[in-house]
């Protein structure tokens, strides 16, 4: 077993039996690292959730803030990132009850490695997404080639999930993570450690779209989810609540416009 680095992302490379039609052959195989890493929120322990050991930090910052548990980072009073035991701490200025009470609101959600999320029906009445952002079809296929073009952990391992934060023009902020979650997370820790602004920006992700992937885009309040896969039928129905533009299956020069399709320009006529 050899450990290297593909980008920011540590993968292992294993030797397998490599089994053809024709016979078999002995290779190396990178595999993408999974780690636990546990957040702990002003010295409680939130949760402990499966990641891809890179940017832990962004990590721990986008999963609260995309969760509600922060708002912005001069919240943050300190943030403390132990990369050997898979432990962030991070202590804000002061602890709300709302915050507190949420620690014990877990929900396990349908996500890779089994993510956790602590927002209530109720936190989905307080969000909607406003801004009149649009983007041409043409610049969506462009940027998903860009996309795909970028995964390269994707590519040496086929084992992650890859995000970004994009512009109408190209690629602002990208990462990838064995997690669809954790990746989008890592963008807006990023985001918000750096003063990058979502509004009025879209979001690229290469995983399915469930509601709580929704939810975490709206909290941000970005207008425009793309992904190359598909969406469920409750996240379906909160971007058209919430007022985001939910596109999936995009392939090649195609792609579904599921809900406030007002912001996705044509140039072609209708069939």
């Amino acid at each position: 077993m050899v450990t290297s680095q593909t980008g920011d992302m540590e993968v292992e490379t294993f030797p397998v039996l490599r089994v053809t039609a024709l016979g078999q052959t002995q290779v190396n195989e990178a595999v993408v690292r999974e780690s636990p890493l546990t957040i702990i929120l002003n010295n409680r322990e939130l949760v402990t959730l499966l990641c891809t050991p890179a940017d832990l930090k962004y990590l721990a910052v986008g999963f609260l803030a995309a969760e509600g548990l922060i708002k912005s980072k001069d919240e943050i009073k300190q943030i403390v990132v132990d990369d050997q035991r898979g432990v962030v701490r991070v202590t804000t200025e002061a602890e709300d009850t709302e915050s507190s009470e949420r620690l014990f609101k877990r929900l396990i959600t349908s996500g890779c490695g089994r993510g956790a999320a602590f927002y209530s029906a109720a936190d989905v009445a307080q969000l909607k997404v406003e801004s009149l952002t649009s983007i041409a079809a043409s610049e969506v296929f462009a940027l998903a080639g860009a996309f795909q073009r970028r995964s390269e952990t994707y590519h040496a391992t086929g084992g992650v999930h890859s995000a970004a934060l994009c512009d109408n023009r190209g690629i602002l902020v990208f990462h990838e993570d064995i997690g669809r979650h954790n990746a989008i997370d890592k963008i807006f820790g990023e985001c918000l450690l750096k003063d990058i602004t979502t509004a009025d920006h879209l979001i690229l992700t290469s995983g399915r779209i469930s509601s709580e992937i929704l939810l975490k885009i709206a909290r941000r309040n970005v207008p425009i989810l793309i992904s190359k896969s598909a969406p469920t039928t409750l996240a379906v129905r909160l971007a058209t609540d919430l007022g985001v533009t939910l596109v999936g299956f995009v392939r090649g020069q195609r792609m579904n416009v599921y809900t406030n399709a007002w912001r996705v320009t044509t140039n072609g006529p209708e069939h």
